[in-house]
């Protein structure tokens, strides 16, 4: 069944509004997960233990009746834990392939900064080429594959922080943050007498969620609005508190987001302020900060702010720009 127009919004909605039932004042930060899901990316949750990270990813997981899979990072986890393996059957004489918790729709990678390199890169191989090596064979992973990676920001100790190159791989950094006094009151009274999690039901399916992704693929992009993405990017690569700019990957993620956030928003294209808004959450992890902006408590977000306003925004104009 091919989804209309006009009801895409509706499908979108009914999702969040399931994630709200569990995170009381997410709606923000549910938008954000189901931006990255639809422009077919991957999210990294930076934030301390207990607002909710895991929960956002099962309420999704849920709301799309898609296979959903925890993994919990340790540094003695190895690539084949995430992967799957081989083993000899003796009764068939012949080897069985065991799937890993990596081969499911929807995949939380819960503190992936406290395991070792080489496991990391096992992950970020599925994200980045959508399959796994095993014994030399590739194994393509199903579709739609989401993973949201979490770690925490202030305990360090024991940790391999993820290499530049490898947080260039997740579309986007977001955080959820501390609900205020009244939401959290709200939480409380939500909990006293059950899971709200545990009486979320589908409301879209696998198919949907395809399609929805293809029609991502569809939603126009004005040559003027590329130009003035790749303009952003490019003075990145030249700001004096920046080291180390965004890479065309980066152009890339950001034009995708841009089209998902559209798509949510009931519009087949994309203007300015979808650029604007995403920004800060698509390219803040994909800078490097001199060290001399470090010292002097330069923030991410106020560099890319400072690009922003430096870049002159295209006059936009449905069906044209001027």
């Amino acid at each position: 069944m091919t989804i209309q127009y006009d009801s895409m919004n509706q499908v979108i909605d009914r999702v969040i509004e399931n994630v709200e039932k569990v995170l009381v004042g997410k709606r923000h930060t549910a938008e954000l997960a189901i931006v990255a899901l639809l422009a077919n990316g991957h999210v990294l949750l930076e934030d301390v233990p207990g607002v909710g990270k895991t929960m956002l990813v099962r309420a999704i997981a849920k709301s799309l009746g898609a296979e959903f899979k925890r993994i919990q990072f340790t540094p003695d986890l190895l690539p084949s834990d995430l992967t799957g393996m081989s083993i000899y059957n003796q009764k068939e004489m012949n080897f069985e392939f065991r799937p890993g918790p990596l081969l499911a729709n929807i995949v939380l990678a819960d503190e992936i900064n406290r395991t070792s390199p080489k496991t990391q890169a096992a992950l970020l191989e599925g994200m980045e080429e959508g399959s796994v090596t095993v014994d030399g064979e590739t194994r393509v992973l199903p579709r739609p594959f989401f993973v949201m990676a979490t770690q925490n920001p202030i305990e360090y100790e024991g940790t391999f922080p993820l290499p530049e190159a490898q947080l260039d791989r997740f579309i986007m950094k977001i955080s959820m943050g501390y609900p205020t006094r009244s939401e959290e009151v709200e939480v409380l009274n939500r909990m006293i007498t059950s899971q709200p999690i545990e009486d979320i039901k589908p409301v879209i399916t696998i198919e949907e969620v395809l399609q929805l992704q293809e029609k991502t693929k569809e939603v126009h992009v004005e040559d003027s609005i590329k130009e003035y993405i790749v303009e952003i990017i490019t003075r990145t690569r030249h700001h004096h508190d920046i080291y180390l700019g965004v890479s065309p990957r980066g152009s890339l993620a950001l034009l995708k987001a841009c089209q998902a956030y559209a798509l949510i928003n009931e519009r087949d294209y994309v203007i300015p302020d979808d650029v604007k808004h995403l920004a800060p959450y698509v390219l803040g992890h994909r800078l490097i900060l001199k060290p001399e902006a470090k010292f002097t408590n330069v923030e991410v977000g106020e560099v890319i702010a400072d690009v922003i306003k430096r870049v002159k925004v295209p006059i936009f104009k449905r069906g044209g720009t001027a």
